[in-house]
């Protein structure tokens, strides 16, 4: 387990990496300072309007490179349409940038962010307008990105970790994760489990948690993980009044309603995501914390079975 010591350390390593990329790409970052430390660490670039985003801690079997891509793209498509999100900077080519052992992107510094209060009710028509906008992205993208490709290697990594997870949780896991992930595979299986639920481009990673606001806008941020999937696995455990929200906007907008069956298998799959990111914790300690309240929940609702989906 990384210690604090360490992992400042990696910290400094990569905010220093932040400073040489873009003195390199010359911009004035003597006096830049990290601002965001967890899975990535943000580096503000100051006095140049930029801001740096490192990622330090990803799953094994995944590559950064390939997901900044992606956000770089789909931020510059939204950009180009008019939507309010945040953008790549303009100062800088709008392309991954390696560094002393660290792949990096640089985004425009956003002035006046406030507080986030992460109200999913009040946020829910901004995501419905974030999907009714992504639903028409022309650009490639993968199918359930965000979970596809490190699970089963995660769970691999837990096993015989008892500090980290139980083994009877790890068993229960693999089980649900057996029954479920078939939907993830491709389009085909999902549509073969939900007949008439369609599956679209979607922001992949909590959109309503990542809203940016400030006195001026509310803008849509961190599309690394967008991919195709059902609209439901961006509404996973924001709560029935946020789903009544959500389908309120919806309609609003011609958008479908939610489906109480997907979102429930949705809901589960983000618990077994959750469960797959303690693999994690070695590199990112807070996670064992972080995570609990998910995990205990997740141990109280019925297992996932085979020919039987819980009600709960």
């Amino acid at each position: 387990m990384i210690t604090e010591e360490e992992r400042a350390a990696r910290s400094r390593r990569a905010r220093d990496a932040a400073v040489a990329a873009a003195t390199a790409l010359g911009l004035d970052a003597s006096g830049a300072e990290v601002v965001y430390d967890v899975f990535s660490v943000v580096v503000d670039l100051a006095p140049s309007p930029v801001v740096a985003r490192v990622p330090v801690v990803t799953p094994r079997g995944t590559t950064s490179t390939g997901f900044q891509r992606t956000e770089l793209a789909v931020s510059r498509w939204m950009a180009s349409r008019g939507e309010p999100t945040v953008v790549p900077s303009g100062l800088v080519p709008a392309e991954p940038v390696e560094r002393d052992g660290f792949t990096m992107t640089f985004w425009e510094k956003v002035e006046g962010v406030l507080p986030n209060d992460y109200d999913a009710v009040r946020r829910m028509p901004a995501v419905a307008r974030l999907h009714s906008v992504l639903a028409g992205y022309p650009g490639e993208t993968g199918f359930f990105p965000g979970i596809q490709g490190y699970v089963d290697l995660a769970f691999d990594d837990l096993e015989g970790r008892e500090d980290l997870l139980p083994a009877a949780d790890l068993a229960r896991a693999r089980a649900e994760w057996a029954v479920l992930s078939p939907v993830t595979a491709s389009p085909a299986a999902f549509a073969h489990a939900f007949p008439g639920v369609p599956v679209q481009v979607v922001h992949g990673d909590a959109p309503f948690y990542n809203l940016i606001e400030t006195p001026d806008a509310v803008l849509y941020s961190d599309y690394e993980h967008v991919g195709v999937a059902p609209v439901e696995w961006d509404l996973a455990h924001t709560g029935e009044e946020a789903i009544a929200a959500y389908d309120t906007a919806a309609a609003e907008l011609g958008l479908r309603a939610v489906d109480t069956g997907v979102l429930r298998a949705m809901e589960r799959l983000r618990d077994l995501q959750a469960v797959a990111c303690l693999a994690m914790a070695p590199q990112l300690p807070l996670l064992l914390d972080g995570l609990s309240t998910t995990l205990e929940t997740w141990r109280a609702t019925e297992p996932w079975r085979n020919g039987h989906t819980p009600s709960t």
